[in-house]
């Protein structure tokens, strides 16, 4: 799904996918490094998580946030 979304963002050019690393392009919302490299990402940001949807945070749901 991720380089999915990753050639998605980038108009379909893979150059991206192939330079930057998946934990990059969509680094793990559950853990200290990821949610800092997400917040450090340009807009729009692609975020993985395996967590479940009960521990996402209540203002998740009430954002523009796309699942």
């Amino acid at each position: 799904m991720l380089e999915i979304l990753s050639l998605i963002r980038s108009d379909g050019d893979p150059r991206w996918c192939r330079s930057v690393p998946n934990w990059d392009r969509g680094p793990w919302l559950e853990t200290v490094l990821g949610l800092r490299r997400a917040k450090g990402n340009p807009r729009p940001r692609l975020i993985s998580s395996h967590l479940p949807i009960q521990l996402f945070p209540k203002a998740f749901f009430t954002s523009k946030a796309k699942v």
